[in-house]
Parts: C-alpha cells; sequence; structure tokens
C-alpha cells in the first residue's frame, strides 16, 4: 500500500479536513492564552511605574528637588529592577541606577522602550526596559522604569512552547490520519479483494469480521448476508439448470418420437387426433412446468406481477376447497373444513390462492381412498395461520428441508404425475410474504403450516443475522 496511495483516501481527507478544524481550534485558542498572559504582564509593569511615577510627584512636591534626589537614591540602592535616572541642566545624571538618558524615542504619553547595559554576576548584559518619563520644571527630568528582560524572556519560552504545541499537534495529526486511514483502508481492501474473488467464481468466499461492530464491521455482515442470498440464488439456478434438462428431455423425446411415428405410417384421422391429442398434454405439462418456475422466480426476486392488496383469505380458501371437492370425492377422500370467517390479509390474491392450491393437490394426491384432508384457516394472535393437513405417508423429517428444493421428488412420489415445483412456490409465496412454512408431523400424515404476520408485508426486509 504506497503512501500515494494512502492520501488520496477519502479517510484520510477528512482525517486532514478534523485536523485543519482541530489546528485552527488550537491555534485561536493558544492565541488566546499567550496573549491574555502577556497582556496582564505588561499591563502590571506598566501599573507598577505609572504607580512609582505618582509617588515621587507627589515627594517632589511635598520635599523638593533635594527629597525627591534623596528618596531616588534610596530606592536605586534597594531595588532589583527598578530603574531610576533624575537629571538636571544639560542632561546631567543627578541621582539614580542610570547613567544615561536613553537614545530611544518616547511615545505620546511619555513611555519608553529602551536597551541598557547592567552588570550581573561581574559581567555587563544587555537587557530590556520599559520607563515613563516625567518632566520636574523647565531644567530637571525623572525617568522611572523597570528591567523587562525576565518578563520577555518568559513570553519568548511562551511562544517557543506554543509553536511547539502547534508542530505536534500538526504532526501527531497527520500521524494519526495516516495510521487511521491505513486500517480502514487494509479493511475496505479486504472487502475489495473478497468482492474480486467472488466476481472471480469463489462464491464461499466472505468478508472477515473483527468483532468490533463498528460501521465497517456492519458493512460486512450485510456484504456476508449478501453474499449468501446471491450463492443460494447461484446454487439454486444451477440446480434448476441441472434438473430442469431431463423433465423437459423426456416430455420433448416422447412427442418428437410420436409425432415421427406417426408420420411413418398411414393413419387415419383418429390416430392423428390421438397423437395430437397426447402431443397437446404433454405441451401444457411442460408449460406448467415454465409457469411455476416463472412464478417461483418472480416471488423469490420480490416483484410478482400485479400489486399487493387486501383480500379475504377466508373467501379465497373456500373457493378453493369447492374446487377441489370432486377431485376428492372422486378418491373417496374426506375433504374436511375449519376456516374462520373474515380473515384478511394484504398481500397477493393470486399467488396465495395457487401456494394453497398446490398443498391442497399434494395432499388429495399422496392421501389413499378413505382418507381424510383438512383444511383450517384460524386467527392467531395478531396473526394468522393457514393448515392443510392429510393421512398420507407423509414426509420423513430428514427430508421435510429437501423437499421445499425445486424438482426433489421422494422415491415414493417418482411415479406420481407432477414436476417437483409445488412446494418450492409454496415456500417462494411464503417468503414472498414474510411468512412461516412448517412441514410437520400429522400422525399419520403430513401436516404443512403457513404463519402469515399481521401485516402480511409483500417485501422481504433484508437484514443480516
Amino acid at each position: 500500500m504506497t503512501l500515494f496511495r494512502l492520501l488520496r483516501t477519502t479517510t484520510f481527507r477528512l482525517a486532514l479536513l478534523y485536523l485543519a478544524l482541530f489546528l485552527v481550534s488550537v491555534l485561536v485558542l493558544l492565541s488566546f492564552v499567550y496573549w491574555t498572559t502577556a497582556g496582564v504582564a505588561t499591563r502590571q509593569t506598566d501599573e507598577t511605574i505609572q504607580a512609582e511615577v505618582t509617588g515621587l510627584a507627589e515627594q517632589y512636591r511635598l520635599r523638593g528637588l533635594g527629597g525627591l534626589s534623596d528618596i531616588v537614591t534610596e530606592r536605586s540602592r534597594n531595588q532589583r529592577y527598578s530603574l531610576y535616572l533624575l537629571t538636571g541642566p544639560g542632561g546631567f545624571a543627578l541621582a539614580g541606577n542610570l547613567t544615561a538618558w536613553p537614545e530611544a524615542k518616547e511615545d505620546v504619553l511619555g513611555w519608553l522602550d529602551f536597551e541598557y547595559r547592567r552588570q550581573v554576576g561581574g559581567e555587563a548584559e544587555t537587557h530590556h526596559a520599559r520607563a515613563r518619563h516625567l518632566t520636574l520644571g523647565s531644567d530637571f527630568n525623572l525617568l522611572v522604569g523597570r528591567d523587562i528582560e525576565e518578563r520577555q524572556r518568559i513570553e519568548q519560552a511562551l511562544r517557543v512552547s506554543l509553536a511547539w504545541a502547534v508542530a505536534l499537534t500538526l504532526g501527531l495529526g497527520l500521524l494519526g490520519g495516516i495510521l487511521f486511514s491505513r486500517n480502514v483502508l487494509a479493511r475496505i481492501e479486504t472487502i475489495t479483494r473478497t468482492a474480486r474473488d467472488i466476481m472471480a467464481g469463489d462464491l464461499h468466499r466472505r468478508v472477515p469480521r473483527n468483532g468490533s461492530d463498528d460501521e465497517i464491521d456492519r458493512l460486512a455482515a450485510s456484504l456476508n448476508y449478501m453474499f449468501d442470498e446471491i450463492e443460494r440464488l447461484v446454487t439454486s439456478m444451477r440446480e434448476v439448470t441441472d434438473n430442469i434438462a431431463p423433465d423437459l428431455r423426456s416430455p420433448l423425446n416422447r412427442m418428437r418420437n410420436r409425432l415421427e411415428v406417426t408420420l411413418m405410417r398411414d393413419a387415419d384421422v383418429a390416430e392423428y387426433r390421438a397423437a395430437l391429442d397426447e402431443t397437446v398434454a404433454d405441451v401444457a405439462a411442460l408449460l406448467d412446468t415454465f409457469n411455476a418456475l416463472l412464478a417461483i422466480a418472480r416471488a423469490e426476486a420480490g416483484r410478482p406481477e400485479g400489486a399487493a392488496l387486501p383480500f379475504d383469505l377466508s373467501a379465497a380458501v373456500v373457493d378453493m376447497v369447492e374446487l377441489y371437492e370432486p377431485v376428492a370425492e372422486e378418491k373417496s377422500i374426506a375433504l374436511s373444513r375449519d376456516i374462520a370467517a373474515g380473515v384478511t390479509l394484504t398481500g397477493h390474491r393470486q399467488l396465495i390462492s395457487q401456494a394453497f392450491g398446490n398443498l391442497i393437490d399434494n395432499a388429495i394426491k399422496y392421501t389413499p381412498a378413505n382418507g381424510t384432508v383438512s383444511v383450517v384457516v384460524r386467527r392467531v394472535g395478531i396473526g394468522c395461520e393457514l393448515i392443510v393437513a392429510d393421512t398420507g405417508p407423509g414426509i420423513p423429517e430428514a427430508d421435510r428441508e429437501r423437499v421445499l428444493d425445486r424438482f426433489v421428488r421422494l422415491e415414493a412420489s417418482r411415479n406420481s404425475p407432477g414436476s417437483g415445483l409445488g412446494l418450492s412456490l409454496v415456500r417462494a409465496v411464503a417468503r414472498l410474504h414474510c411468512a412461516e412454512l412448517a412441514l410437520g408431523d400429522n400422525l399419520p400424515g403430513l401436516r404443512v403450516t403457513l404463519r402469515f404476520p399481521a401485516d402480511a408485508l409483500v417485501h422481504r426486509t433484508i437484514s443480516p443475522p
């Protein structure tokens, strides 16, 4: 992973943006601290000088020039940072610890900032000072000041500290941004590689999760759930391709052989009609297979024909039961019903009716003579149940999940008519309507239960486990 590529990532740019905002905040805060600290020290110095100027001016008025000279001389001996200079005519120094009047230009208020030489530890050093000029009569002047060298050193140290703080903030921010971007980019690269491997045909690959449950970890969970769905659909498509070939080959070969045999001999109208009738029946069976596959595909994709509308489930089940009653009577099967009135759902009536028709058709098909098929519709809590139970051979528990796949037919039903798509359609319709499909034992026989939620939402809510 090159540094140039890392710097181009969105994560690093966001880190730079937050760093810039933080750096501006730090600069404003530190500047405020610096100017506040330096300003307080400057004001304290000026106030101290001004207080001394005021006091010495008062002494001058009370004791005259001689008294002022004595006070300046005394203070010059005892003060370490205070500076004094009393000059007479021609600038001659009368008293104080400064040897000459500074050459600095004073401002309109009489303040001067200048440099002077003083002895420190036996050596002469240049120090900075700040002073106030007070005129005494026409020929006498008083200069009162303070040595501000230590204050300036403190301010310089403060400026250096603030500069280092800004530099460290910038450096650590850049380092943190690079490390954060590298970590995020590495995790995104893992997702990208997994997606590419899956596109290359390795459908079993999944994005690894670190268990942090952060945004990227939840994204990985959602992607893995999506990859599971893709693998399931692709596997289902392969199974359809593998299973549909023999189911189509047999009727097509049968139709071709029948037609060729019929054309090879001189047949009368009745024989031609019989051949055509059988061919039409095979074509109808093929169309039923294709229509069932199309219905399953649309239901699993969540895009069935028509819109989901409220309908009376009880009335729809009654209509289907009445449709199959003659079939049950022909096989001497008792078709009982316990249907609660007024049970309504929001969904696709045609698909739900088709799924129920497949269930009751299978129940009648595999129930022996003098057996019983029961149909129940009832409210359960805020939802409802649709139950079809029979007294046939049932389905072994180990095969109940497998029979829901396309074209799966158990050994006991190999010689029975059908394509093995009935229960697959039922499962697809159940998923479409967020219903639960359960296959159980009716002791004896099979008991199929469809549990619909209260709202019977049409589109499935895809959420990671």
